[in-house]
Formats: structure tokens, C-alpha cells, sequence
């Protein structure tokens, strides 16, 4: 069984975080996919928030220093990450938390069948798996502390 490289991005906006239902699986989750080869996973989460939802992001807790040396590019840093397994192989998955800088959202309709904005007492629908659900409210504590720490 392979195991792929994705990330996945929780964006928030009014204290809601945007959600969407695959097609593939039937499940709410955040927007991502797989990070593709000669990819930097902030890369790939913005390619495939794009395609997906036609929305630009900006990413989340991105940590600078000015005495790079031989540093190229410093990316952001995910909030989570975890393995989890779907039909045929596993994902080893980063989370990030992003802000919308647009505000149209248009789907994609061959991967999502919908799309929605949920609340911290929304993620408790019980269209909203559990894993993805304790991930979100993660989210919300870390986003805290991100805007916290910027002010």
C-alpha cells in the first residue's frame, strides 16, 4: 500500500471555516489534494485551492528569518499532520490554515458537489466526519494563537 504526500487547508473567514463535499468520497472535508513532483506543499495548496474553488489564499503562520544563507524559500508551517487511509492506499497529509483574498468561490464540479461555510458549533453536523471535525476545532485554537501573536 503507497502512501502519497497532500495537503489540506482550512480556510477561515468570519469565524467559519470552508468545506467541501467530494465528489469521490460523499465526505465534507477542507480543499487540497496531492503535492505533485518539484512541488513545495505550499505550492501545491495554493494550485489546488485554485483549481478547486477558483479561490486565491493567503497561508497561515508562514515563520521568517532574515539571515537566509542557503534557504531558497521559507514556507509555512502546518498546524496538523497526519496519516489516514482511504480505499487502496494512505496519505500522509499536512493541514495549514488560510485566509481567503478573494471572495467568488466557483467549484470545480467533477471533484465537488458542494461547498459551505461551517462554524466551531457547526462542525458538530453529523455530516462532518470526526476526525475532520476534531481537526477543525484544532484549527480554530491555533488561529487563535496565530492572530494572537501577529497583533
Amino acid at each position: 500500500m503507497g502512501t502519497d504526500l497532500t495537503v489540506a487547508g482550512y480556510i477561515i473567514k468570519n469565524e467559519k471555516f470552508l468545506l467541501v463535499e467530494h465528489v469521490k468520497t460523499g465526505l465534507w472535508l477542507p480543499p487540497g489534494g496531492h503535492i505533485e513532483k518539484n512541488e513545495t506543499p505550499d505550492e501545491s495548496l495554493l494550485r489546488e485551492i485554485k483549481q478547486e474553488l477558483g479561490l486565491e489564499i493567503k497561508i497561515l503562520n508562514t515563520p521568517r528569518i532574515h539571515e537566509k544563507g542557503n534557504i531558497i524559500k521559507q514556507l509555512a508551517v502546518p498546524f496538523y499532520c497526519n496519516t489516514h487511509k482511504l480505499i487502496d492506499h494512505i496519505h500522509y497529509c499536512s493541514f495549514y490554515l488560510c485566509e481567503p483574498l478573494t471572495e467568488k468561490i466557483n467549484p470545480q464540479l467533477e471533484e465537488i458537489k458542494g461547498f459551505d461555510w461551517f462554524s466551531k458549533h457547526e462542525l458538530y453536523n453529523e455530516k462532518i466526519p470526526v476526525d475532520v471535525r476534531n481537526i477543525g476545532l484544532l484549527g480554530f485554537k491555533k488561529y487563535a494563537e496565530i492572530k494572537n501573536d501577529m497583533d
